[in-house]
């Protein structure tokens, strides 16, 4: 009877796996957060001693055609806060902009669900049509009273790389304090891999992650490069900004964007081996321009990209 339980659990799996039928969301949202619970008693101890002096840890993976990044932390923030602070697609294009590649983000809604129109390009200011657009399907794949996940798609990305996901889950530790799990991967093919290349021999050269991969000669740590090294900084990047986010909240609305940008410089000074890129004024003088930018598409009843073109002729790109 045993034998025959675990065989029909295992098709029953497969059949989910394949689409062939869903489990009710209550249910799918129930086992996640289980799951999510088990992995937070797992990676207890690394929340508590890592090298990040914080409790947050990271891990990267990487296949012949994909690369993906894991964070998990602690946050002190009560779930029911931090979960209507999240589900929001027009608050992830606040958490999105922070990032340096971010040039513009907005946030629609039509019979097909929600979209992030993204514009992603260099780490300096530049002409936001001459940034690469992404469109992420936004959707809350789950929500109960002790979880949320959140979940972004992309087909296509930069440099020929391909599904683009982006995944949030939280769930409550205690009354005030919540664990996420930030997932982020992407694929790529033959050209985009071709790219990824180019770019990691030459301005990617030098540049590492996190994971730590032995000692070098003068006893410093050897930090991760490559693909893996070049997933995990963006990661980083995308939970600090996710937790500056968070942090603004008990700030005046018309205060919390300049605290973000602070929060997030600061926190990503901290790592500056993998994460400077530019001097203090020089982003918050970009963000604040792209922001306003931003801000004054926001307000046209065009859209995405006619609204760009047009917001330049106006003299405000």
């Amino acid at each position: 009877m045993k034998k025959l339980c675990s065989a029909a659990w295992r098709q029953i799996a497969a059949c989910v796996a394949a689409g062939l039928f869903a489990l009710p969301a209550h249910a799918a949202g129930a086992e996640a957060a289980a799951v999510l619970a088990a992995k937070f008693a797992e990676v207890r101890t690394q929340l508590s001693d890592n090298q990040f002096r914080k409790p947050i840890f990271l891990v990267s993976s990487e296949s012949t055609d994909s690369v993906a990044g894991d964070m998990y932390a602690l946050i002190d923030q009560p779930f029911g806060a931090a979960a209507a602070a999240l589900k929001g697609a027009g608050d992830w294009c606040e958490i999105m902009i922070l990032h340096l590649n971010t040039k513009y983000c907005r946030a629609s809604a039509d019979a097909k669900g929600s979209v992030l129109n993204v514009s992603i390009g260099k780490k300096v200011e530049q002409p936001v049509e001459d940034a690469y657009r992404v469109v992420f399907a936004y959707r809350v794949a789950a929500q109960s009273a002790d979880y949320l996940q959140v979940r972004l798609n992309a087909d296509e990305g930069p440099f020929s790389t391909r599904n683009y996901s982006i995944v949030l889950e939280a769930i409550p530790v205690d009354r005030s304090r919540t664990f996420l799990h930030l997932s982020y991967s992407y694929a790529y093919g033959t050209a985009g891999r071709l790219a990824m290349q180019v770019y990691l021999s030459t301005a990617g050269s030098g540049k590492v992650g996190f994971t730590v991969t032995g000692k070098q000669a003068d006893g410093q740590p050897r930090h991760i490069g490559g693909m893996r090294g070049l997933v995990e900084r963006n990661t980083m990047r995308y939970y600090l900004a996710i937790e500056a986010f968070l942090g603004s909240l008990s700030s005046p609305p018309q205060a919390r964007f300049e605290k973000r940008l602070r929060d997030w410089f600061a926190a990503t000074e901290r790592y500056p081996q993998q994460l400077h890129e530019l001097e203090q004024e020089e982003y918050l003088l970009m963000k604040r321009r792209e922001y306003q930018r931003q801000q004054a598409i926001l307000r046209l009843p065009s859209t995405f990209p006619k609204e760009v073109a047009d917001v330049q002729a106006a003299g405000t790109g």
